[in-house]
Formats: structure tokens, C-alpha cells, sequence
């Protein structure tokens, strides 16, 4: 059909004319969509504001040859103000678009719009630590892509841990026999935290050591950067919190 609706939540949003806005959509049905917003640069805009990037909508679009048009937008999710407000929030924001967008190069998924949805969600509210919130979303975001990483079992034979040496490069974790020569170790509250990451234990995570934050967060970036074969620009720019845990 030529017109559709659909949920979606903003990802980028580039200039097109004097008065036009090109947007990336990663929506709720139809997967990733671009799409052209006409005249909403202009002051009198009627749904401007609600087309920006961390921003959830429900959309009417027309299907395009090459970019569908919105043509009406109702806001879902006023997220894009508050986290603007915070400069740890808007770097993980950043960052967490940013990753969506290339991990739905092909196709989106209903659970990685709502797993998207809710971590902006959370970055709006401060329910967490933008950090934590930022690594735990990109933990989660690869294993819904196929890339689950393994924090407790070998990552290559399988065998039953507790392992602390760390290759990014073979899916997490692994035992003493497969990892290779010089492979870094890590301590073992590291590895919890990671898997507290992934599984969503937010008591267990947010009481963790700024060591073992930081030692986290640098090996879920070097996992990130592997699997999505390029760094993420946004990545760097992040502002960390400090802890005295």
C-alpha cells in the first residue's frame, strides 16, 4: 500500500533544500525506512520538533521510489529534550543510535526497536547510569543481531567456567587450553559485571568498582568494533561516570 503507519524512533536526521529534513527511521513493522519530512525546518512547523533524533512517533508515511514522505507524526516518546539536557546521556545516546542504525543495515527487528526504544527511555528518566545503560544496550543490541558474547562458558569449546581470559575475536570468554599465547586476563568481578550487562542485573551492575566498569566497557567496545567490522564514530565522545564504589 502507499500509505502506511507505523511506530518508529528517529536515528539521524540530515538537511534537504531550505526547508526539508531527510530522517532514518528505525521503526516498529517496516524495519529501517528513510524518509523525507517536507517543511519541517521552517518556524511554523507542525510536527518538526517531533522528528528529531531520540525521538519515538507514531508515523503516516507515503512509499516513495526511493525515500518514503511522512506525512503526519504524533509523539510517543518526548525523549530527545531531557537527554539533550545531559551530556552523558547524549554522547550514550549518540552512540546508541548510531549502533542501531548499522546493525539494522538490512533489516530491523521488532525486539531491536524495542530494545532501542526502552534504553532511551531509561537514559531520559535516569534510571541508570548513562555508561552502564550505554554497554548493556550494545551487549544486548549484538546478541539479538546473532553475536550473543559468553561470560561464563568457553566461547569456543564450550567448557564450564569461571574463565578470565578474554578474545573478542571468538565470541568472549575462554578456557586456558583455547586461548591464545599472550591473551589478556581480567578479573573475575569483571567478567560478572559483563554478564550482569547482558542479562540486565542493574543492582549488581551499578554497585560494581569503577575498575571494573571501565575494564568492561573497554572490552564491549572492542567486541562492538569487531563485530560491526568499523568502530563506532560516537563511541569515543562518550562521557563515562566516575564511581568511588
Amino acid at each position: 500500500m502507499p500509505v502506511y503507519r507505523d511506530e518508529a524512533v528517529v536515528l539521524r536526521t540530515h538537511k534537504l533544500g531550505e526547508a526539508d529534513r531527510i530522517v532514518t527511521l528505525l521503526t516498529r513493522q517496516h524495519g529501517k525506512v528513510r524518509a523525507v519530512a517536507k517543511g519541517v525546518r521552517r518556524t511554523g512547523s507542525k510536527f518538526g520538533s517531533r522528528l528529531e533524533p531520540f525521538m519515538v512517533a507514531d508515523l503516516q508515511l507515503y512509499e516513495g521510489r526511493s525515500l518514503d514522505v511522512v506525512t503526519q507524526a504524533v509523539t510517543l516518546g518526548s525523549y530527545g529534550a531531557e537527554i539533550s539536557q545531559d551530556y552523558a546521556a547524549y554522547t550514550a545516546a549518540n552512540a546508541m543510535v548510531e549502533a542501531a542504525d548499522k546493525l539494522t543495515e538490512a533489516e530491523g527487528s521488532l525486539q531491536q526497536y524495542l530494545l532501542l526504544v526502552g534504553a532511551l527511555r531509561s537514559l531520559a528518566r535516569g534510571e541508570h547510569g548513562a555508561g552502564l545503560t550505554l554497554d548493556s544496550y550494545l551487549l544486548r543490541a549484538l546478541a539479538l543481531a546473532g553475536w550473543a558474547p559468553s561470560f561464563q562458558d568457553c566461547a569456543r569449546c564450550g567448557r564450564v567456567g569461571a574463565h578470565t581470559a578474554v578474545v573478542v575475536q571468538l565470541g568472549g570468554v575462554v578456557c586456558d587450553g583455547c586461548a591464545p599465547p599472550g591473551t589478556p586476563r581480567i578479573a573475575a568481578s569483571t567478567v560478572v559485571l559483563l554478564g550482569a550487562l547482558l542479562a540486565g542485573d542493574w543492582p549488581f551492575a551499578e554497585a560494581a568498582s569503577a575498575t571494573d566498569r571501565n575494564q568492561a566497557s573497554g572490552i564491549i567496545a572492542a567486541y562492538t568494533q569487531w563485530h560491526l567490522e568499523r568502530g563506532l564514530r560516537s563511541l569515543p565522545h562518550v562521557s563515562r561516570e566516575t564511581t568511588t564504589t
